[in-house]
């Protein structure tokens, strides 16, 4: 059977990011859903706050693990037998940015595969920037993320 990683930022994780793991987890025998911990970048949410509310969205899913990456996804692909890298993809930027990093992943490790999901079309328009920028202004989240998002990025932003 074959392992998957599905690497993100996922700051915030949104309903797009849910729709791309329960639609990849019945295809794999086992599912890393991986939070790149980017040291040069502030994110909204510490990578272990990203991590925790990842893994309260999958618990119900036995086959799906969360887990922290500092290093190249590459590196945690082949740590953990998996070979199949997994992006989620809405545009033709997204696709054109997510292919070049998969030739750069090929060049780093050319027995690991990339494959794109797009997203449900009604997820299109889910940008991280834009819940964010929605959240401090007080905006309805609930059709973009989670309920324990939204509370989380309430609880962020204030009253």
């Amino acid at each position: 059977m074959v392992k998957a990683v599905f690497p993100g930022s996922f700051d915030p994780p949104t309903f797009g990011h849910l729709n791309i793991v329960e639609r990849v987890r019945s295809i794999f025998e086992e599912l890393f859903v991986v939070v790149a911990v980017n040291k040069q970048k502030s994110g909204f949410f510490s990578p272990e706050e990203r991590r925790d509310l990842l893994a309260e969205l999958l618990e119900p899913f036995p086959n799906v693990k969360v887990m922290l990456c500092d290093t190249l996804i590459v590196e945690f692909a082949k740590l953990h037998g998996c070979r199949v890298l997994v992006r989620g993809v809405r545009s033709v930027p997204d696709f054109s940015y997510e292919f070049e990093l998969s030739i750069m992943n090929k060049g780093l490790d050319p027995s690991i595969e990339t494959i794109f999901m797009p997203t449900d079309p009604r997820y299109f328009v889910l940008r991280s920037s834009a819940i964010k920028e929605l959240a401090s202004f007080h905006g309805d989240l609930s059709a973009m993320v989670p309920p324990n998002v939204v509370r989380a990025l309430k609880a962020k932003v204030g009253p």
